[in-house]
């Protein structure tokens, strides 16, 4: 039997809540909501540590932050010595192929792939010019990727400032298009397709802009518990007094650009599926699509990443299986509770190779289900920890020893926190117990006794952003290069 292709397809920033076929009312996704009629919906999907890249080496190892030892953001630390996604594909047979986004250092480590063609962002003062800046510069534009003066990890916004062509998301698009129709027709193919956006900058084409002028964007949803920045845990105030204040006007254009990212993405996704289609590959081709996380946009009156709240770490999850496959099927929707731990060991599962014994996944395809995920983020005063049962979710910020509990099939869904609701006690119980258990390293300085006492409670004191969130310049010539392993500046 031919062994399947497999494309793995990751994007940054990309809440599960924005795909027209998960109900939202605004954002137009008509290529992903077909691919999710041809396969099935995971809704209960988690990053376990919602920023770039420690999910991503959970997403390329199998492991969580634990084993592979980020739950931070460890700009300079090297892989994990444990088999990648695309070296185990290759022992295997498989070509393996990267284009995008790898968010791994050194930034020309391939992580196992035969090749990758780099997009990552505009960082060369961690030691390399990316592909995409090299092209920008043959096409006659060096140094131009961030001429349209927007930051990194900010919320200004405007179109895209040179030929539509020069995109990102297209040269993405473009470069996996031929890396498929290069490919060896005698071995099984592994692409992975790592978009940038809809990540800030928010600089979508103008064309993605008339899309959603005559769209009104929902409002935020502002949870009981967040009224009020003096009431919010000490990292909850710090990220909220980082963005911001923004009023409705501008809150709705920001999502209008933010939409226009995600749905430019989804067009030009045709281009793949449909160079997989001509290329008579389709058919055996497993497509996996996904997040490293998602952005709050405003809601609770928080921005970005680093939270267990839904639209920051509940993330899309589409799975179409090769024609035929009925370990995947069609039309599915699956509320099983599965994070990107579990991608390795599913994509190896479908192709039927063995699944190294380093990971900690779970195949999303077989009979086995966990019955909690834990995610970890940061350390010290700006941790946050989750315990998800697939129906609760207990939140927990050791300054001042808050905990949030939320039910999943409550209509009021993350409105409401319920930890101090005497008939869900039991539950707050057994779910603390299960995040204590988990705990290790400077962490378990918050217990006493065996129980979890926390920090100290202690206010914000805001601090400059003198990087103006991560902006960039212009990159011509190149900034310096800092080979030594220490960069140069903060990288955004």
């Amino acid at each position: 039997m031919t062994k399947p292709h497999v494309l793995l397809i990751s994007t940054d920033h990309w809440p599960a809540s924005l795909l027209g076929v998960a109900g939202h009312p605004a954002v137009q996704t008509p290529t992903l909501d077909q691919l999710a009629r041809n396969g099935v919906r995971y809704t209960n999907a988690y990053s376990e540590c919602p920023v770039c890249i420690p999910a991503r080496r959970t997403l390329m190892t199998g492991t969580a932050p634990r084993t592979h030892g980020d739950r931070v953001f460890k700009v300079t630390e090297p892989m994990p010595p444990f088999p990648t996604l695309a070296q185990t594909f290759r022992d295997n047979g498989y070509q393996a192929y990267a284009v995008g986004k790898l968010h791994v250092y050194p930034q020309r480590d391939r992580i196992g792939f035969d090749d990758v063609i780099l997009a990552e962002e505009g960082r060369p003062i961690l030691g390399a010019i990316d592909d995409y800046d090299l092209w920008l510069a043959e096409q006659g534009y060096p140094g131009e990727g961030y001429g349209h003066g927007m930051s990194n990890n900010d919320y200004a916004h405007r179109p895209w400032h040179l030929p539509e062509a020069t995109h990102v998301t297209n040269w993405a698009t473009r470069q996996m298009c031929r890396m498929i129709r290069r490919r060896d027709p005698t071995r099984p193919g592994f692409w992975f397709l790592s978009y940038c956006h809809p990540h800030p900058p928010l600089v979508p084409l103008q064309s993605y802009m008339e899309i959603y002028r005559d769209f009104e964007p929902p409002m935020p949803e502002m949870g009981w518990w967040a009224d009020g920045v003096d009431q919010l845990p000490y990292a909850l105030q710090a990220i909220q007094q980082k963005w911001g204040p923004f009023n409705d006007d501008q809150i709705r254009a920001i999502r209008r650009a933010f939409y226009a990212l995600c749905t430019h993405i989804d067009h030009q996704l045709r281009l793949v599926i449909g160079t997989l289609r001509e290329e008579q590959l389709l058919d055996n081709t497993i497509i996996l699509f996904t997040a490293d996380h998602g952005d709050m946009l405003g809601d609770h009156g928080l921005w970005a990443k680093r939270l267990y709240y839904d639209n920051a770490a509940n993330v899309p999850m589409i799975l179409v299986g090769a024609a035929g496959d009925t370990r995947v099927g069609h039309h599915r929707v699956d509320d099983r509770l599965v994070g990107w731990q579990d991608v390795m060991p599913t994509l190896l599962d479908l192709a039927g190779i063995p699944i190294p014994d380093t990971g900690d996944g779970l195949s999303m395809v077989g009979e086995a289900r966990r019955d909690v995920l834990y995610g970890e983020c940061g350390e010290d005063a700006m941790s946050t920890r989750m315990v998800h049962d697939g129906r609760y979710k207990l939140i927990y910020y050791p300054v001042g020893n808050v905990f949030q509990l939320f039910d999943k099939q409550d209509p009021m869904g993350e409105i409401i926190d319920q930890s101090n609701d005497p008939e869900l006690a039991e539950i707050k119980e057994r779910l603390t117990q299960r995040l204590i258990a988990e705990l290790y390293g400077s962490d378990e300085a918050w217990l006493q006794d065996g129980q979890l006492v926390g920090l100290p409670h202690r206010d914000y004191q805001p601090t400059p952003d003198r990087g103006l969130s991560g902006q960039r310049g212009i990159h011509w010539p190149p900034p310096p290069l800092e080979l030594s392993g220490k960069p140069v500046g903060a990288p955004g």
